[in-house]
């Protein structure tokens, strides 16, 4: 975040990574109680903290444990600063063994659900019932509180659950009050912003607007910018919202790399060029990605090989511009925290993203990235607020790297047409059946496994199609989607008799985690 647009903001809150899936949850809550939050390296100096002046700082939870010297931890002086700060989970341990307090190794590690008891009355559950049902998540805990301390709550587990310092305003919660699964996690996470670090809670996605168009006339200048338009929520959103920034210095750049579904490259040339006036180039690059691609079944290089490739078509493209020096990428905070630590936490790489751990280290461009700590639905509300069409706003997520990794395997002109043909009978009847907005991703996978079959009498050896529907917030976690088996029984039936080359149709029912939600 450019520092002109924090000190005009003022109002802002600093979440310090230390390595939890879970942080960019709290980002989101924080966000949800209208108040501006980034996620920030635990390594960050007091001093850089103090110049820019957060009105609040949140601890994530972590994988490591503080009773080890090789922990990650943060300099003691921000607990000096006289800005509130909230540990969670590991934070909470940290700022008791960084203050003079003790954590132990516990026997029973608690995790999962739990009821938490409030033992003292205090701003941070105010407006709460004394009993409350938490989410924990650790196998350590605090055993003694640093002077100036005093227990708020405890669970059967944790005779320390929750602490404060009231006269400096330290506080610290060993469940996560982030996830849906602490019922009134919001509401203890509202107390802290509001209640004690007096947040006025003025952030809304108008003024993330706002600050995004301020921001990228900064650092454009005069200059052009091409941006990558797949035609998905996040890129089209994007083309609208820089066209509102810097008008025809704008080029959209629409890539067909023969990954794409049925009929979609007409559709994307026909909204932005002919609907919205925006200035479009077509590039036909089918023949280039799948030589590329041709043999090539490991899934993670399967995304480099179309990052890669997808940047020198953008260098070739430019050549015929002229100058261009910035390249706006519609990437969202997921994929981001899937690919690699954003700010060199100790966070796991999940998988790498095309246009993210994807992209060559060397280019010729500057990035330009407005929604790198967006999630999906944050984008949706851009989306509306900016004017754009239903049908673009609500359209479920699709890779970037597009049907590569929905095909298991080698990627062969035959097995694009299949699973294109199995993708447009999904679509149509998840539509048809009112479920397309109530889920969150629906999609088929070709396997590379063949089963015998009969047909008309006659035995078959053919492919396997596997069905995906899952329900999720946000993408860093999701559900199978429990659909009618009508629904799944009519797209079973229509695939196999009208996809030719498939004769068994699978339904996946696994969550994320442990399972992604794409299979590759």
């Amino acid at each position: 975040m450019n520092r002109e647009l924090k000190d005009k903001r003022r109002e802002w809150v600093a979440i310090l990574d230390f390595g939890s899936q879970y942080t960019q949850l709290i980002a989101r809550r924080v966000r949800e109680s209208k108040v501006y939050s980034e996620v920030l390296s635990h390594k960050i100096s007091h001093k850089d903290l103090l110049r820019d002046m957060p009105k609040a700082i949140i601890l994530s939870g972590g994988p490591a444990t503080v009773t080890s010297i090789e922990s990650p931890t943060c300099e003691k002086e921000i607990f000096e600063l006289g800005i509130p700060v909230l540990g969670i989970c590991y934070g909470m341990q940290l700022i008791a063994r960084v203050l003079g307090g003790e954590v132990e190794a516990t026997i029973n590690r608690e995790y999962g659900r739990s009821r938490l008891i409030v033992d003292k009355g205090c701003d941070l559950f105010s407006g709460l019932a004394r009993n409350l049902i938490v989410w924990m998540s650790h196998g350590d805990r605090v055993l003694k509180v640093p002077d100036g301390f005093s227990v708020l709550a405890h669970t059967a587990n944790s005779p320390i659950a929750a602490m404060e310092d009231k006269k400096k305003r330290l506080y610290g919660v060993q469940f996560h009050p982030e996830v849906i699964h602490t019922p009134h996690g919001q509401k203890i996470l509202d107390n802290f912003l509001h209640r004690i670090a007096g947040c006025s809670g003025t952030w809304t996605i108008s003024s993330f607007i706002e600050d995004s168009i301020e921001e990228i006339r900064k650092k454009v200048g005069e200059e052009r910018v091409i941006c990558a338009l797949s035609g998905g929520v996040d890129s089209s959103v994007l083309s609208v919202l820089l066209q509102k920034a810097i008008g025809e210095r704008l080029t959209c750049i629409f890539v067909d790399n023969g990954l794409l579904r049925k009929g979609e490259a007409q559709e994307v040339i026909q909204r932005f060029r002919d609907s919205y006036h925006i200035n479009l180039i077509y590039v036909d690059a089918k023949e280039s990605f799948l030589c590329m691609l041709k043999g090539v079944t490991d899934p993670e290089e399967k995304r480099r090989i179309i990052g890669r490739e997808f940047i020198r078509i953008f260098e070739d493209q430019t050549k015929k511009l002229g100058k261009v020096r910035f390249l706006a990428q519609g990437t969202l905070y997921p994929d981001v925290i899937e690919s690699r630590s954003p700010f060199g936490g100790p966070s796991a790489t999940i998988k790498t993203h095309h246009n993210v751990g994807g992209l060559p280290e060397e280019m010729g461009f500057e990035l330009i990235e407005p929604f790198r700590f967006l999630f999906k639905d944050e984008v949706r509300e851009v989306g509306k607020e900016l004017g754009l069409p239903q049908d673009v706003v609500w359209r479920q997520p699709f890779p970037g790297p597009g049907l590569a990794v929905r095909i298991i395997g080698e990627i062969t002109e035959e097995r694009l047409n299949m699973l294109r043909e199995a993708d447009v009978i999904i679509q149509k009847e998840i539509e048809k059946s009112g479920f397309y907005k109530k889920i969150w991703q629906s999609f088929a996978i070709l396997l590379t496994v063949k089963t015998v079959g009969v047909m008309g009498d006659e035995r078959t050896y053919e492919n396997v199609i596997a069905i995906r529907a899952v329900t999720s917030r946000d993408g860093m976690t999701a559900d199978w989607a429990k659909l009618p088996y009508s629904l799944i029984g009519r797209i079973s039936n229509r695939i196999i008799n009208e996809v030719k080359g498939v004769n068994r149709v699978v339904y996946d029912v696994s969550s994320k985690p442990p399972g992604t939600i794409e299979w590759e």
